[in-house]
């Protein structure tokens, strides 16, 4: 960490530099991670490629051809200083409501669950439905929002055999974290249920509705309501 930054630069093979938040706030760090990547992309950085943040990291990747590690690094270090990491990401943060059928087929492991917890599968529902989640960085596949999990009594472990497919809209938990599958995939998180709408557009720019810093909430969905939103996109509740 450098003596002067809240933040641990590092390189990252030939063509990328790493910042990781150390600033002993948790949420500080988030901040500063998806401030600093807003900052590159939007000023155009010469040689700067692309960013990627997640929860308290960001890789910065740079064409090596145009620049270089020692650029990129003081570029970071005259940039941190300047980010207010007591603002929020977004003045206008959005904000989604997802529907979701817990259980049966479309929700295979939320047994499981309530028997690693100990609480019933009603209370795990409650539990997964009660907070107002942030989403915190976009993962794979397909933009899937990563999300703090749940105030569950212990973390949820993924499965011992991964499933070839995950079908997109599932609803799943693992450890301490939560998210929904835009797009069918492979994965071993344990499904608790599924949102009949659609999450990733391939027709759309960006192609998720969601960024890092908007929020959402899950609710319980009946089968008839599953069958009548089928086909619906996910959208910020202003736009609906």
């Amino acid at each position: 960490m450098s003596p002067t930054l809240p933040a641990e630069i590092s390189t990252a093979g030939e063509s990328a530099v790493r910042v990781t938040g150390r600033t002993g706030d948790r949420e500080r760090d988030w901040r500063l991670v998806h401030q600093l990547a807003r900052r590159f992309t939007r000023a155009e950085v010469p040689g700067f490629t692309v960013a990627i943040p997640t929860y308290e990291s960001v890789l910065l990747e740079f064409d090596a051809a145009l620049t270089g590690h020692e650029e990129i690094i003081a570029l970071i270090a005259e940039t941190v200083p300047a980010l207010d990491l007591d603002a929020p990401l977004h003045e206008d943060p959005r904000h989604f409501r997802v529907p979701v059928l817990y259980g049966g087929e479309g929700g295979p492991d939320l047994e499981r669950v309530a028997e690693i917890t100990g609480l019933s599968a009603e209370e795990v529902i409650a539990a997964h439905c009660a907070p107002t989640y942030t989403v915190r960085c976009l993962g794979a596949p397909g933009g899937s929002p990563m999300l703090d999990g749940p105030a569950l009594p212990v973390a949820i472990p993924r499965l011992a055999s991964p499933r070839t497919h995950v079908p997109q809209g599932a609803v799943s938990l693992a450890g301490r974290q939560a998210t929904i599958t835009p797009a069918a995939a492979p994965g071993g998180w344990c499904v608790i249920g599924r949102t009949p709408l659609t999450v990733l557009d391939l027709d759309a720019e960006p192609l998720v509705p969601y960024r890092p810093g908007d929020t959402l909430r899950f609710e319980p969905a009946s089968a008839r309501e599953v069958e009548r939103l089928a086909g619906g996109r996910l959208t910020p509740e202003e736009a609906r």
